[in-house]
């Protein structure tokens, strides 16, 4: 459990520490118990329980609801029984509360266990019990239930800092291994691919005819590539922090498909900017699909500070009208579902504009009011 696993150690260490305070509390007040047997007894069923329930939590499959509800009735029980048991025969030498720092433990427990909320809740449940259990408030009662509130809800509040920083953590760790793996695979793909693309062009445009062919496609492929090491190997944006659009969107450019944005950033949420990414990829690869080759197209990043807005326009042979709602209605979705459904799910629009001779403009609007709490 990772930083949790040292809280549940010291909560075993602090039942035990706790258990010296009853004895002797009971040795110096002897004369005056009313029944010192069912105190002693009583006392040794928490020693018992406290090596049964240290035991228990020890393993973080045992940490459940059943045993945190057990602990509570056996703290609860410890209570009465030592209400009773511990009763002074002389009003004017009243004894010591007991059973003392002992029951602070389930409160820790909870605590531990679901945090601050969690932690009070355990803390005024026990202070309800010691309030009947003594017939009333008195300063000792009152300071106990006051104690246990601020154990409960200060370590219940540092339990979970623990817990997110070490999720933090790892995640921050695995970004970095992606990081270096991704740098790795582009080292290998620039000294392997990207040579023999290269050759490939060269030896084509010397040898001429088809293979002058095949070698503008290896070029075009190359280009494409060496743009998406690029893009590989840029420092990837903290988890939930900004990425800038132009970055992610720089990496579509190729020949064939020209890419402008402002020359400022366009920050966007990080998840906000992997959508409208993937959008853009699904737009250009509807160009690649479905125009012929040689089409160009441009990219247009633009910020107008209440939204963001992105073009993909190409000159190709355009569409007929009515053509989208045939292509969904035969099931073909990548307008509807990888362009339109990932801008609509972030509060933007998507509109289409083409005609058929004129080419295809796809643009898409994303509003910040939407973005800045994605």
């Amino acid at each position: 459990m990772g930083l949790e696993a040292p809280l549940w150690r010291a909560l075993a260490v602090f039942r035990f520490a706790a258990l010296a305070y009853p004895p002797a509390i009971l040795v110096l007040n002897r004369d005056r118990l009313s029944y010192p047997v069912v105190a002693w007894l009583t006392l040794a069923a928490m020693a018992a329980w406290s090596a049964w329930s240290s035991y228990l939590y020890s393993s973080p499959a045992r940490r459940g609801w059943p045993q945190l509800a057990a602990d509570l009735v056996a703290t609860s029980a410890a209570i009465v029984f030592m209400a009773h048991a511990s009763a002074s025969v002389d009003p004017a030498y009243p004894v010591p509360v007991l059973p003392g720092p002992w029951i602070g433990s389930v409160v820790l427990a909870w605590a531990i266990s679901g945090g601050r909320t969690r932690g009070a809740i355990a803390a005024l449940i026990l202070g309800a019990v010691d309030f009947a259990a003594r017939g009333g408030l008195s300063p000792s009662v009152v300071s106990g239930i006051v104690l246990m509130l601020l154990a409960g809800t200060v370590v219940g509040h540092v339990t979970r800092l623990a817990v997110r920083a070490e999720q933090q953590l790892q995640q921050a760790a695995e970004l970095a291994a992606a990081t270096r793996e991704r740098e790795r695979l582009a080292r290998d793909i620039h000294d392997s691919v990207l040579q023999v693309l290269a050759l490939v062009q060269r030896r084509g445009a010397e040898i001429g005819g088809e293979a002058a062919e095949l070698g503008r496609l290896a070029g075009e492929q190359e280009s494409a590539l060496r743009a998406l090491v690029g893009a590989a190997t840029m420092q990837p944006p903290e988890p939930g922090g900004d990425a800038d659009l132009r970055g992610l969107l720089a990496g579509y450019e190729a020949p064939g498909v020209t890419v402008a944005g402002p020359a400022t950033p366009v920050p966007l949420p990080h998840g906000v900017a992997a959508q409208v990414a993937a959008a853009v990829g699904a737009a250009l690869d509807n160009v690649g699909r479905h125009c012929p080759p040689g089409t160009k197209s441009w990219l247009l990043i633009e910020d107008t500070g209440a939204e963001v807005l992105v073009s993909i326009r190409d000159d190709g042979p355009g569409m007929a009208t009515g053509r989208l709602a045939e292509a969904e209605h035969a099931g073909r979705l990548g307008m509807a579902q990888s362009i339109r459904g990932r801008i609509r799910d972030l509060g933007g629009e998507v509109t289409v504009d083409s005609a058929p001779g004129h080419g295809t403009e796809v643009e898409l609007r994303i509003p910040r009011a939407t973005t800045l709490g994605t």
